[in-house]
């Protein structure tokens, strides 16, 4: 402090740019007070959300359609999927011998092809009418 108790700060600059201050304390001491850049923090806070917006847009064009679009449930407990696709025809591998014994047939994307509607199933049954 000077002789009319007025406080005398000294900036630190580096090129145009202050960068922080030296205070002097009451009883002679002097600290290092680092200066906030307000625009640099603005900046930065600007360019991590930039990066977010496109990373997310980018996210968001790439993903998968989903398979089967919506699933509905009629009276009765039919079950109706949307825009779902025609199932696959199954392999030319032949059934093995206790397949024919058994009268079994492969399950899920592999089995026999059906000639009803594929969108259509019962639920909450069980075996076959």
């Amino acid at each position: 402090m000077d002789d009319g108790g007025n406080l005398t700060i000294v900036p630190v600059r580096h090129g145009d740019r202050t960068i922080g201050a030296y205070v002097p304390g009451p009883d002679d001491r002097v600290t290092y007070v680092p200066a906030v850049d307000v625009s640099r923090i603005a900046m930065a806070a600007l360019g991590a959300a930039t990066a977010m917006a496109v990373a997310l847009s980018a996210a968001v064009a790439l993903r998968r359609r989903p398979v089967v679009g919506a699933i509905s449930m009629g009276p009765g407990g039919w079950v109706s999927l949307k825009r779902t696709g025609v199932p696959p025809l199954h392999d030319a591998t032949p059934r093995p011998w206790w397949a024919h014994v058994l009268r079994a047939h492969r399950l899920g994307a592999l089995g026999p092809v059906r000639t009803g509607p594929p969108a259509l199933c019962r639920s909450g049954r069980g075996g076959r009418r």
